[in-house]
């Protein structure tokens, strides 16, 4: 719903396509926005994504930890803030559900992008970019899930140099430079 909202405030702003970055829930609804509406997306940028939440996505401590924690808060009485809450955790352990074949109709470049700390396993984060057809992959180290904020200045160079530069596919002996 959320990616479908992204679309139609995209048409409302009269921007026929944009350029676009998502962190965590954010990358996920980019990743949403670029399959559901291809032509909307030029470029698109995501750190903190998964595609399905369990804990072959998700350090599977944590996942434990908030599958427990909004076990927990459906069986009480909430304040509208620990409502929230509530909503967020339980989004957390439900959504989203992204089949990887689903990938393909991600048709823009698209920059991979996690820590290899990250709440989000790197090795599922490597499956999401293995499965766009223009991915490039960006693990970022000594990096958790707040990338964007911890390493700012990289990952905003970063971000900007892959929206300047056009997608180039490296195979064959060009691996080697």
């Amino acid at each position: 719903m959320m990616a479908d909202d992204f679309n139609a405030l995209l048409d409302f702003l009269h921007l026929d396509s944009c350029f676009v970055i998502g962190w965590s829930d954010g990358g996920n609804n980019g990743l949403l926005l670029a399959m559901r509406h291809p032509e909307k997306v030029k470029k698109l940028a995501v750190t903190g994504a998964n595609l399905w939440p369990d804990s072959s996505a998700l350090e599977p401590g944590l996942f434990l930890y908030l599958d427990k924690l909004v076990d927990s808060l459906s069986k009480m009485k909430r304040s509208p803030e620990l409502e929230n809450q509530y909503k967020l955790m339980a989004m957390m352990t439900k959504e989203p559900n992204i089949k990887l074949p689903q990938l393909q109709q991600v048709k823009c470049p698209t920059l991979v992008i996690g820590g290899d700390h990250d709440a989000l396993l790197p090795k599922h984060t490597l499956l999401i970019a293995e499965s766009i057809p223009q991915s490039y992959l960006w693990i970022i180290p000594n990096s958790g899930h707040a990338t964007p904020i911890n390493y700012s200045k990289q990952f905003n160079e970063t971000i900007n140099d892959f929206f300047k530069t056009p997608y180039r596919v490296i195979q064959g002996l060009e691996r080697l430079n």
